[in-house]
């Protein structure tokens, strides 16, 4: 499975590694995945998410509930 946010998309960026002498090479900025498990209520069942910090701050705020329902609108995360 790629590391891909399951909620937002966010993935993978490309930057340069500048060393003391200021020489540049490529380098890839990974993004700060978790796997957590989720109870959904509407659906009485729980689901398994790899989901960025920045996404578990957002499920904290606004409820596993409506952040699914919103994914699921924009194309990002499956009906299974």
């Amino acid at each position: 499975m790629s590391r891909v946010c399951e909620i937002t998309g966010k993935k993978a960026i490309v930057g340069n590694k500048v060393s003391h002498s200021n020489a540049k090479t490529k380098r890839k900025f990974n993004v700060n995945l978790q796997v957590k498990k989720f109870f959904l209520p509407e659906e009485d069942k729980w689901i398994t998410l790899k989901i960025s910090t920045s996404a578990l701050k957002t499920i904290n705020k606004n409820g596993i509930s409506a952040v699914v329902k919103e994914a699921r609108a924009l194309g990002f995360l499956k009906k299974k």
